[in-house]
């Protein structure tokens, strides 16, 4: 873009007018930039949204008191989505006048992305499901974006499907999907991996009553803002306008709207509550009194309270087994450091 619009090349410029003038410009392609664009742009999404699935993952496990449901399905699902994200961008240009046959080949990509999105889905829920749940704050976090992420990609299955594509898109429908799945659902992730190896960071805990009040005001606000959105979406209204007022058709949506914009402004106080929560409890937060306050097995666990550099002060702890036996033989959880005995067998 910076060559079209200095050096008169024409990648993606074509009679394209910049401060007035006309640019010595012809042949480029505005779609190209789109394919490009998105080429980058879908599979950034699921590079955000990854790392949070592996933390929800881990903190569900450790505050269950179970282990992963179907750890190598929920591994398996990881790797089909990193594949399939490279394949389905075309789905943001269902209203570029894209050949419909190449549009029905990415709605079945798209379709395709929702299977292991929904394995990993009853992943989740199959690991809560009868476990000796400890509502921590980091919890709290990981089962809120297990609810975003179930809602926000069922409203992707409306934008993934062409035909309806061409009602939905670049509506306030479209703003609703994006955040609640990506936006929001990401936030929920990095707020539970905060809560939860806190401890192992600095020694000391986060406030609780701080992060309880922070989860339930983002939680509850997340909804309030965004969900109302797929209706106004739904009757049409448009995306990326600053003033719809002289809109008609959408001026039963003003209360609708106001209500949103003081939600946002109230949950976006709630974010600087957390920030003060996370620097005054590096210095004045309840001092940790334990290596592995949660009971966790993964080895971060096993160095000291305050780690320096090289984590370990001595030799590398051996590992025996997997970092998920929680509730077996008796035991709440056995760590990876204890050695397997004559008589026992491992999972993994």
């Amino acid at each position: 873009m910076l060559f079209d619009r200095n050096l008169g090349t024409s990648f993606y410029l074509s009679d394209i007018y910049v401060a007035g003038q006309i640019l010595p410009n012809e042949g480029g392609s505005a779609i190209l930039f789109q394919h490009l664009f998105w080429f980058l742009g879908h599979p950034e999404v699921y590079i955000i949204l990854l790392p949070a699935m592996g933390m929800v993952s881990e903190i569900l496990s450790v505050n269950s008191r179970k282990p992963i449901f179907g750890y190598m399905a929920m591994v398996g699902s990881l790797f089909a989505i990193c594949i399939l994200a490279f394949l389905v961008w075309a789905h943001h240009m269902f209203v570029t006048g894209l050949n419909p046959f190449l549009g029905a080949f990415f709605v079945l990509l798209t379709l395709l992305i929702a299977v292991p999105s929904a394995i990993k889905v009853f992943n989740w829920l199959t690991t809560l499901w009868r476990g000796n749940i400890r509502f921590t704050p980091g919890m709290l976090f990981a089962i809120g974006f297990v609810s975003l992420f179930i809602s926000g990609g069922l409203t992707g299955l409306f934008l993934g499907n062409s035909t309806i594509d061409i009602h939905l898109h670049d509506t306030k429908f479209v703003v609703a999907h994006f955040h609640i799945v990506m936006g929001v659902a990401s936030m929920f992730g990095m707020h539970a991996g905060i809560y939860h190896w806190f401890p192992k960071m600095f020694g000391r805990y986060l406030n609780h009553t701080l992060g309880y009040i922070h989860f339930w005001i983002t939680m509850v606000g997340a909804y309030l803002i965004f969900w109302p959105m797929h209706y106004e979406g739904l009757a049409g209204v448009p995306r990326r306008y600053l003033d719809l007022r002289e809109w008609h058709s959408f001026n039963k949506f003003d209360d609708l709207n106001k209500m949103i914009t003081v939600v946002s402004i109230i949950v976006f106080a709630a974010q600087l509550m957390f920030v003060f929560n996370f620097f005054y409890s590096i210095f004045k937060g309840r001092k940790v009194r334990t290596q592995n306050p949660w009971g966790a097995n993964t080895l971060e666990w096993t160095t000291p309270i305050n780690p320096g550099h090289g984590n370990w002060p001595g030799e590398i702890p051996e590992v025996h087994r997997w970092a998920y036996d929680y509730a077996k033989d008796g035991r709440e959880f056995i760590p990876q450091t204890e050695p397997v005995g004559p008589n026992e067998t491992t999972d993994h």
